[in-house]
């Protein structure tokens, strides 16, 4: 063997041997750093299912709370109500018992009257044969005044009857009051026992609820560590390459389709190309929006009018949607720190396709696009704000349904836009 070939084996081996020590091993960290990425989205995935599942339990923990509230709000009225009826029977009652202790006093001087009238027809009766023929023409005078005692005790007996009658109907009436009076105080003691019994489910229920929520912020305390130590570990917050990779990066986060995230964009703005023809200071904001577009720009470093905005159509209305999905300033704003929890971008930036993209697919999940038969649906309510809008002007609700329609067409199609 030549030297000038032993030399070229001894450079090849040692390349080989440096490969071998050296490559191998750097090679081993990279898919050592892959796995460890994946187990801490895995348990991410998992954190994120938890969080679900407790929040489905909080919701019915609520309901239950929300129908308890319902019952003893129901149950105090039905107490408040049959105590006022009560307290009027109690009044009624005594009334009555008043009217027969008067009827009584009454009946019993009738009675006295009576009496007497009875002693003196009996005493006119008594006349002797003797002093009735001495009488002479007064004989008349005598029976006249015995018929009058007469027709008076029978008026007497009449009012006596009248009386009696009155008295037995009051007693009547407070016989009933008292058997009403009976079941009134029946029904407040049974009420009362069920108020205290839903009294008792309130407060369980609440400490139950509270609970559940305490479990829930532990749960998303827990899943922040986790996403900070995935954004820590992979040294940035995720960025999409371009359009495709947006929409499947936010369909991996969300559960929405990324053809169908594809298709929303060709409708909005063209793929991201198109996100306004106006500047601020050219599109018309609701005055709404703009200190809420004020905030957003400056949080961004942006001045107003460094980006591109809608304008504002000529037929009336507003401008001002942002960015590749098109929110206007206040929707932005309601969606910032669930975008900045899924891209780690904090803020968030309408015009970069990665949060933009990410925006769109949240707030198209949030709608129903989780699921591929909700799609139509959620376009409606991304497009219209609602999926069941009215004729508010001409031709309104066949806009929102055309817009669905397109949409669905450019999910199937959108690869001749790219």
């Amino acid at each position: 063997m030549s030297k000038m070939t032993r030399i070229t084996v001894f450079v090849s081996l040692s390349v080989f041997f440096f490969a071998l020590f050296f490559v191998v091993p750097a090679r081993n960290n990279v898919v050592s750093a892959q796995s460890d990425a994946e187990d801490l989205e895995n348990d991410i995935s998992r954190l994120e299912k938890k969080i679900k599942d407790a929040s489905k339990k909080k919701d019915v923990l609520q309901q239950n709370l929300n129908q308890i509230n319902t019952s003893l709000t129901s149950t105090q009225q039905i107490i408040q109500r049959t105590q006022v009826l009560l307290n009027e029977s109690i009044q009624t009652i005594g009334q009555k018992e008043q009217e027969i202790a008067n009827l009584e006093q009454q009946l019993t001087l009738e009675k006295e009257v009576l009496k007497g009238l009875i002693r003196e027809l009996y005493a006119v009766s008594d006349i002797p044969l003797p002093e009735i023929i001495l009488a002479g023409n007064n004989v008349l005078g005598l029976f006249q005044e015995n018929d009058n005692l007469l027709s008076t005790q029978e008026k007497m007996q009449g009012v006596i009857g009248d009386i009696n009658d009155m008295r037995n109907k009051v007693a009547g009436e407070k016989g009933t009051l008292e058997d009403m009076k009976k079941d009134q105080e029946l029904l407040l003691v049974l009420k009362n026992k069920q108020k205290q019994n839903l009294i008792v489910d309130q407060i369980d229920v609440r400490d139950d609820l509270e609970d559940q929520q305490a479990t829930i912020s532990e749960l998303n305390h827990k899943l922040a560590e986790l996403r900070k130590d995935l954004s820590d570990f992979l040294g940035e917050s995720i960025t999409a390459k371009d359009i495709q990779d947006a929409a499947k990066i936010a369909s991996n986060a969300t559960g929405v389709r990324k053809d169908f995230i594809l298709g929303e964009l060709v409708v909005e703005t063209n793929l991201g190309r198109f996100t306004g023809g106006c500047k601020y200071k050219d599109t018309r904001m609701h005055s709404y929006d703009i200190p809420i577009f004020k905030a957003i720009m400056k949080s961004l470093g942006y001045g107003l009018n460094d980006k591109k905005v809608s304008c504002a159509p000529k037929s009336g209305g507003y401008g001002g949607a942002m960015g590749v999905a098109q929110f206007i300033p206040s929707t932005w704003s309601g969606w910032q720190s669930k975008i900045a929890s899924k891209t780690g971008h904090n803020p968030p930036d309408p015009w970069s396709i990665t949060d933009g993209v990410m925006g769109m697919a949240l707030k198209l999940a949030a709608g129903g696009a989780t699921s591929k038969g909700g799609e139509k649906v959620a376009s409606m309510i991304y497009y219209c704000g609602t999926s069941k809008p009215k004729e508010t002007y001409k031709g309104r609700v066949a806009a929102c349904k055309n817009y669905a329609v397109r949409v669905q067409y450019w999910a199937n199609n959108y690869e001749s836009k790219l």
